[in-house]
């Protein structure tokens, strides 16, 4: 009995023994054991079991860490960013793309810059001779005889016509009073000047968006043939019309010129500060916004169109300040500041914007160099023989620019700034104009140098030359009833001959910008294998056995919908992408 007790007591010891060990190290056994868990035998603290107090008393474990222990190892620890490659090349391409944009965008705003000051120089230089070259035929029509169908080519209608605005408006806006205009303007308060330059700028947009429509409308109405069915109201509504359109935008151009004139004359610069940090709301209107490639090109258009105004606004408000100075030299100094501020805002706006834009979308760099070959291709297309359009209307529908109404401002400006008296005056002048065709000129042909340039480099020459083959993408886009000077486009099926007549002289064209070519639908077409006109030249060959297997498998109207569209998507290229923009409906700032 003594021994049994004693055994028993022994026993009782032992598992005391061993359960304080277990209390004191909990993480033995799971340890060797392999399984991690947490066990009731823990002592508790804050809900939490306490781990490091066990981990304390084990010798072989680290001491108990401090906060000199941690700051060091924060201090000395280390990562390897070779783990995450692919992560960190691309922000720093995006790094690498945000610098480049200053460059590259600055490429584009120049050279589209250049673009709307030759078409600008155009009213001023070449539009009064080709206007009085078509006066000329008129007169001399009685004693050379009627030598064809029409008294006037479709160029010079449309240059007459445009001749006339030019004339009537000027003749209008002398009855607008530049000096009550500022008057009335200077004696608002700055918000409700800033609240109505904002308006302007809204109204200025909608009139170039719907401007350029009615002055296409009025050439297509004058020049459409006659044997046609006319379903317009005539050639003098119109003009009416076209001519009330550039009189309004005169005077709302006017209006902003005005009120810049306002912010540059006060003493305290608080309504141009006001309207140059306007530009800067419009960073925030645009740049968190889904944009994709012919988006931006819309957007870039635009900002050089705004950009050019905006000098010619500058170039109106100097005018006006140093004719009130009696044209002190010494003053062009006080105004340089201000002038400098406005430019300097417009460019780090439109390199703040643009660069973001395309951080967030994932845009490269190189789009702009594709956007100045586009804008460069209108160029060298619209030089052609036969072309479909004027290189100034060209230019108008693609960036919403309409240099009308800024050359009958410009001109009451300088009218009444100016006075010419005497023939050492007029002289002055005649020299001037000459020193305007000059320069002309020399922009024209330097500007279709760089464009040629340009179409090689983007490998686009062979489209100004070749007739684009009918693929089914190029029926995907038919021209619309308000397109008036488009050439209708070929409608992809096997009857690719069968062409109805147009005003054009050129044979149809596969998208807007595709100018014509020379005419190869006068002459067979050879069939080849590649070509996709062998189907329509070729005749069926007999093919008894493929026939019945081909309507094996019968399609649904969606699913051979889902086929085309398949191969449409096929065909089409990114090149094109930008060609197949319809710049008789981007004009101004609207995305379609």
């Amino acid at each position: 009995m003594a021994d049994l007790s004693g055994t028993e007591l022994s026993d009782e010891k032992e598992a005391e023994i061993e359960l304080k060990k277990r209390q004191k190290r909990p993480w033995e056994d799971l340890r060797r054991s392999g399984k991690i868990g947490i066990t009731a035998e823990l002592p508790e603290t804050l809900g939490f079991y306490d781990i490091s107090a066990v981990r304390r008393e084990q010798p072989e474990l680290p001491a108990d860490p401090s906060l000199t222990r941690f700051i060091c190892a924060e201090l000395t620890r280390g990562y390897f960013l070779e783990h995450n490659e692919a992560k960190y090349t691309e922000r720093r391409e995006r790094v690498y793309t945000c610098m480049r944009i200053p460059k590259e965008l600055e490429k584009l705003m120049i050279f589209g810059f250049f673009l709307c000051v030759d078409a600008f120089l155009y009213v001023f230089t070449l539009l009064p001779l080709r206007v009085l070259l078509a006066l000329l035929r008129l007169l001399t029509l009685p004693c050379c005889g009627f030598s064809g169908s029409r008294l006037l080519q479709p160029a010079q209608v449309c240059d007459v016509l445009k001749g006339l605005i030019l004339v009537l408006c000027f003749s209008m806006m002398h009855y607008v009073d530049y000096s009550m205009m500022y008057h009335m303007i200077r004696g608002q308060s700055v918000i409700k000047l800033y609240i109505i330059y904002n308006m302007l700028e809204v109204a200025d947009r909608l009139f170039s968006s719907f401007g350029q429509d009615i002055l296409d409308a009025l050439y297509w109405t004058a020049t459409e043939p006659k044997e046609r069915k006319r379903d317009s109201i005539g050639v003098i509504p119109h003009f009416f019309m076209a001519v009330f359109y550039v009189f309004l935008h005169a005077i709302l151009i006017m209006v902003q010129a005005s009120t810049l004139n306002v912010a540059f004359n006060s003493h305290n610069k608080s309504l141009l500060t006001i309207m140059m940090s306007n530009n800067f709301v419009e960073i925030k209107g645009s740049v968190f916004k889904k944009f994709e490639k012919n988006n931006l090109f819309q957007m870039s258009n635009s900002d050089i169109k705004e950009r050019f105004t905006s000098y010619v606004l500058l170039l109106i408000v100097c005018l006006r300040n140093m004719e009130q100075f009696s044209w002190n030299p010494d003053h062009l100094w006080v105004l340089f500041p201000d002038v400098f501020m406005v430019v300097t805002s417009e460019i780090a706006v439109d390199i703040i914007k643009h660069a973001f834009i395309t951080k967030f979308n994932d845009i490269t760099a190189d789009v702009y160099s594709e956007y100045r070959a586009s804008l460069a291709f209108d160029l060298v297309s619209s030089r052609q023989k036969n072309a479909c359009t004027d290189y100034s209307d060209s230019v108008a529908r693609r960036m919403g620019f309409i240099p009308l109404p800024l050359a009958v401002l410009l001109i009451r400006v300088v009218m009444s700034s100016v006075k010419v008296q005497g023939a050492l005056s007029y002289t002055c002048v005649f020299l001037f104009y000459l020193g305007l065709v000059t320069l002309k000129v020399l922009n024209s042909i330097v500007l279709l140098g760089k464009s040629c340039v340009y179409v090689k480099r983007a490998n686009m020459e062979d489209k100004l030359f070749e007739r684009p083959p009918p693929t089914p993408s190029s029926s995907a886009k038919s021209p619309s009833k308000a397109d008036p000077a488009r050439c209708s486009t070929p409608s992809g099926e096997p009857k690719v001959e069968q062409v109805p007549a147009t005003p054009c002289s050129p044979p149809p064209c596969s998208s807007v910008t595709t100018q014509p070519a020379p005419r190869t639908d006068l002459f067979p077409v050879s069939p080849t294998d590649d070509s996709p006109m062998t189907p329509s030249n070729r005749p069926p060959t007999p093919l008894p056995e493929a026939e019945p297997e081909q309507p094996a498998p019968p399609l649904s109207k969606e699913e051979e919908g889902e086929e085309q569209a398949a191969s449409e998507m096929k065909h089409r290229t990114p090149k094109k992408d930008l060609l197949e923009i319809d710049r008789f409906t981007i004009c101004g700032n609207r995305i379609d």
